[in-house]
């Protein structure tokens, strides 16, 4: 057996990067809400970068394909925050290591209201899971079921466009995190 062949078969041993986009309206967030039998869950706005790809360039790609937010309006983005995800998921595929980039993005009332109300992600079998955007408060999110899990350091914020102190955000494991 190669080190390669030893290393794809453990969880962790591929890493992908996840970039979020933390878009502002005022004190407001975009993020979105998806119902699932049994629980209501949220994410933030974004994606895995692909091969290859610059993370600006995922960043405006994720917020066209799941908020239709032109490029843009993007390219001020402010990269806030990093977190290390080591979580095993569940399912036959081995989990991979997630390195999320959260980025923030300050639009207008303008701009929001031209933006899309509706994410469509595709599942394995051609169908969709749908994901409804939701502008909320940043300050009211620290009790969501929230994943990442950043609604904590996300409330802490003294304001929208306040600095950050800490670049890195506590790491996610099986020990500190159960899936919602």
């Amino acid at each position: 057996m190669s080190t390669t062949e030893a290393t794809t078969d453990q969880p962790f041993s591929k890493i992908k990067i996840r970039v979020s986009g933390l878009v502002f309206c005022g004190a407001e967030v975009a993020l979105l809400r998806r119902e699932r039998p049994g629980s209501v869950h949220y994410t933030t706005v974004g994606g895995n970068v692909l091969p290859g790809e610059a993370l600006p360039d995922a960043l405006a790609r994720e917020l066209k394909e799941e908020l239709n937010l032109e490029p843009e309006h993007v390219a001020g983005a402010e990269l806030m925050w990093f977190m290390d995800a080591r979580l095993e998921r569940p399912g036959p595929t081995p989990s991979p290591r997630k390195v999320h980039l959260f980025y923030r993005v300050h639009i207008t009332p303008e701009i929001r209201a031209e933006l899309a109300t509706e994410e469509y992600d595709e599942l394995p079998d051609g169908s969709h899971e749908v994901g409804h955007v939701e502008w909320i408060d940043y300050r009211k999110i620290t009790d969501l079921p929230l994943f990442p899990p950043i609604g904590s350091a996300l409330a802490a914020l003294a304001a929208p466009d306040a600095p950050v102190v800490s670049f890195g955000l506590p790491e996610i494991t099986n020990a500190n995190y159960t899936w919602i």
